[in-house]
């Protein structure tokens, strides 16, 4: 089973990430947290990590979508589909959203459901904003 729903852009790393967060708020989504893979991994193991490329991971909620799938179950915060990573990834930079149908397949709670349909028109939407005119995949 894929978990992923992924989008790749021929654009600079600094620019797909500004790109991800317009995105992701044209759709309802907040950036509550941002880390930084790359600077934290060389950090704190400086030259072991001097490879890594650009990769950050933004900490994305709608708060309507994850109250909804709370008040169902509330363990369900392991899985909402919260992080979307942007990742240079060759030539390319990649975009990735975890795929929210892990939820409901993870779970077995059919509540889920509506919640994760929602979720995944939003985030597709959101992940084809950023293909718009890049003619890309």
């Amino acid at each position: 089973m894929r978990y992923d729903r992924t989008v790749r852009l021929d654009t600079d790393f600094a620019t797909a990430v500004a790109r991800t967060r317009d995105a992701l708020a044209a759709q309802g989504f907040g950036i509550l947290t941002e880390i930084d893979i790359t600077a934290t991994l060389r950090a704190k193991l400086g030259h072991a990590a001097q490879d890594m490329e650009d990769y950050v991971i933004l900490g994305a909620c709608n708060p309507s979508l994850a109250h909804r799938a709370l008040d169902t179950d509330r363990s369900i915060g392991l899985l909402l589909p919260c992080n979307v990573v942007v990742r240079r990834d060759g030539d390319r930079t990649a975009v990735q959203a975890l795929d929210p149908d892990t939820m409901v397949a993870l779970t077995g709670l059919d509540a889920l459901r509506p919640v994760a349909e929602e979720a995944t028109r939003r985030l597709d939407a959101a992940l084809a904003a950023l293909t718009d005119g890049d003619g890309t995949n």
